[in-house]
């Protein structure tokens, strides 16, 4: 099952991540550029870097200077993660290109690629509270909280990877379609956001 093949790909990110656990720290992709292995990969770890990027600007002691630079940071990498989604995307519309749609089919609320991307999101999610479950210093009232929301993440890791599976094997059936619309962001375009374009010259 393809879910179950990406969840692995995201697990292998993150723990590499988190061997030097450092966002500033080198990235290097296992998986060739030819793969849907890299792209997967390369998606989760912008997630992963992104995540404790969002961990460090919460900082009630951030310099207001450090933070401006990190906020920058992270609208770079949402504009990254989500031109990784669409290559994830491009990827399915390729190898369902041939499928005849059949009479009826319908269109998902979100692509493939979206889907995935939330499961990439809920790997992270399961590892960090994975992580507060085995803590030692953490009270047992505390441990025992975690443990109760791990279960309901991993739970969602089920539904989750299920309806991904099920949406790939409609679209391959033809009984669903799938539709690619280039995310129309605006802030990042020095003549769509106002801001920007009245700096421009």
């Amino acid at each position: 099952m393809f879910s179950k093949f990406a969840f692995n790909i995201f697990q292998e990110s993150i723990d590499a991540y988190h061997i030097k656990d450092d966002v500033y720290q080198e990235f290097t992709n296992p998986y060739p550029k030819d793969k849907v292995e890299h792209l997967l990969y390369r998606k989760n770890w912008i997630d992963t870097v992104q995540w404790h990027y969002e961990d460090i600007i919460r900082d009630p002691h951030i310099e207001p200077v450090a933070a401006l630079d990190l906020k920058r940071k992270i609208d770079a990498s949402n504009q990254d993660r989500t031109d990784l989604v669409e290559y994830i995307d491009s990827y399915f519309l390729d190898k369902y290109q041939s499928v005849q749609i059949k009479e009826g089919a319908t269109i998902n609320t979100e692509s493939p690629a979206w889907a995935i991307d939330r499961l990439s999101i809920l790997a992270l999610k399961i590892y960090h509270m994975q992580e507060e479950v085995n803590r030692s210093d953490a009270s047992s009232g505390h441990i025992k909280k975690c443990s109760d929301k791990l279960s309901v993440l991993l739970e969602q890791k089920k539904d989750l990877s299920t309806a991904i599976d099920q949406l790939l094997a409609d679209i391959e059936a033809g009984e669903k379609y799938m539709k690619v619309y280039k995310q129309m962001k605006m802030y990042n375009d020095d003549e769509l956001n106002p801001v920007l374009r009245g700096q421009k010259g």
